[in-house]
């Protein structure tokens, strides 16, 4: 799917697939940097965070290991409610572990604040995050992302990996929708 294929569900694309790319290569190259010689645990927050970690993970030359969790603080509405539960836990045992969370956007920062300490408290050795975009002006709580793509204005997103309706995820840039789509 691309932009060609939304007609006039799209409003504009804020940014493009190779901005993303090499955005992702800069954060894997500091990632490589910081994680020399240790193993890391990608855990990857789903739905949105598939693309970001696809491509992340193939660009990280650090042996890694790949989990997901798949946690809601949104129900039907676009802003998050700050109650998170747990809809997918991790397979893996973190004791120990150096843990890097993957995720597309951070908006209130309510859920990753949550999902950093609770990964903390099952005794990783470390709990960092990566995310390929972040609303500053949309955050509720401080959270502390190592590795950050972009910082874009408070507007709902979607593509890559990013949905509206479960719609939109497999666009290749990040784009905002039309009014008329969700009014």
């Amino acid at each position: 799917m691309d932009a060609n294929d939304m007609g006039n569900a799209l409003e504009k694309v804020l940014i493009s697939e190779q901005e993303i790319k090499d955005k992702l290569a800069q954060m894997a190259k500091k990632i490589d940097e910081d994680y020399r010689g240790r193993e890391i645990l990608l855990v990857g927050v789903l739905k949105g965070a598939t693309m970001v970690m696809a491509d992340l993970a193939r660009l990280i030359h650090t042996p890694a290991e790949i989990d997901w969790m798949a946690v809601s603080s949104y129900g039907a509405a676009t802003k998050s409610s700050g109650v998170v539960k747990i809809l997918k836990d991790l397979d893996s045992d973190l004791t120990g572990r150096d843990v890097l969370i993957v995720e597309d956007v951070i908006d209130s920062g309510l859920t990753l604040d949550w999902l950093t300490r609770n990964l903390s408290s099952r005794g990783a050795a470390s709990v960092e995050i990566a995310a390929l975009l972040r609303k500053p002006e949309a955050a509720k709580v401080e959270v502390e992302v190592k590795y950050i793509g972009f910082d874009i204005p408070d507007e709902f997103v979607i593509g890559y990996g990013l949905d509206y309706a479960e719609k939109y995820r497999n666009l290749p840039f990040v784009g905002t929708l039309a009014p008329q789509v969700y009014q």
